[in-house]
């Protein structure tokens, strides 16, 4: 199983982790409740579901039940989820085992570490998804989750036959024109709060209608507020429903993004986490600058 809003490495360790187990002899599956977006399409083109009941569920990249998402709602019951992989340190422990490295950068590093333990010789594919989730996941390598074990796990990885500059080009320079409108949108009207230290920007289900922009395109929006100089805590709001957001909070060593979210039942990582929040747009923003005033003291 991999999240809802799927990005590089949920589906990059999930995709990874379905081919190991298939070259295993193992009957494998990758599910997801939004459907897998066209941009990752190198990890499926040769992907066929297999017909099987299955006896084992494993959950990649999932802190919490809640971002399983609609689709697979059945999941989310106490004591489906037979194994969870994660490295987010908000992890909520919803399944029978649960292995979650917090300082690990991708849930697709834990994987390969767990390959390499057994032994076996990767396929091209699997290394290839694997490589996309941690470089998904580590912003081409410029977060502070870097570390030199995740440098070296990706260059063993790009020993094999993967085309990692072409995935690289793909995954962090290519954009469709509904992105960069909607790029162009949200930079022109970003928002300033708490003597700047705050920036805001909007995403409208009305925005994306405008600008043209599939929802599944929109893994990168949320550095761009923390991009100004000066702030200290980037928020990005974006419509999942017409009342009904999802934010993404991105921070500097300052201040502690899960720790911001978990106030209002989210979580995540120390400089990137997430959330939502119900209510119109400017009740969600109110809320949301609130909290970021009493955390900043302002």
């Amino acid at each position: 199983m991999t999240h809802k809003s799927p990005d590089g490495d949920t589906l990059g360790s999930g995709f990874g982790l379905c081919y190991f187990l298939r070259d295993m002899g193992k009957l494998a599956n990758v599910v997801n409740s939004d459907g897998f977006p066209e941009r990752y399409d190198f990890m499926y083109a040769e992907y066929t579901a297999q017909d099987f009941e299955p006896e084992y569920i494993i959950a990649v990249d999932i802190a919490d039940v809640t971002l399983m998402g609609s689709g697979l709602a059945k999941y989310q019951q106490e004591g489906m989820v037979d194994l969870c992989i994660d490295h987010h340190i908000s992890n909520k422990h919803y399944a029978k085992l649960t292995h979650v490295e917090g300082q690990t950068a991708a849930a697709a590093h834990i994987l390969y570490k767990i390959f390499k333990e057994s032994g076996r010789k990767l396929r091209d594919i699997t290394a290839k998804c694997l490589y996309t989730g941690i470089a998904t996941d580590t912003g081409c390598f410029k977060y502070e989750n870097t570390t030199p074990e995740t440098h070296m796990a990706a260059a063993e990885l790009m020993a094999y036959d993967i085309d990692f500059a072409n995935v690289n080009r793909k995954m962090f320079d290519v954009k469709s024109k509904g992105r960069l409108k909607v790029e162009q949108a949200v930079t022109g009207a970003m928002e300033y709060y708490l003597n700047d230290r705050c920036a805001v920007i909007s995403i409208t289900t009305e925005l994306m209608e405008r600008c043209g922009a599939d929802p599944a395109e929109f893994d990168g929006l949320a550095s761009i507020p923390l991009s100004a100089e000066g702030v200290i805590i980037g928020l990005t709001i974006k419509q999942r429903h017409s009342n009904v957001y999802k934010i993404s909070v991105r921070t500097t060593e300052e201040m502690d993004a899960s720790e911001f979210c978990s106030y209002f039942g989210g979580g995540g990582h120390i400089r990137a986490a997430g959330c939502e929040i119900k209510g119109t747009l400017e009740e969600v923003k109110e809320k949301l600058l609130e909290r970021a005033g009493q955390v900043l003291g302002i």
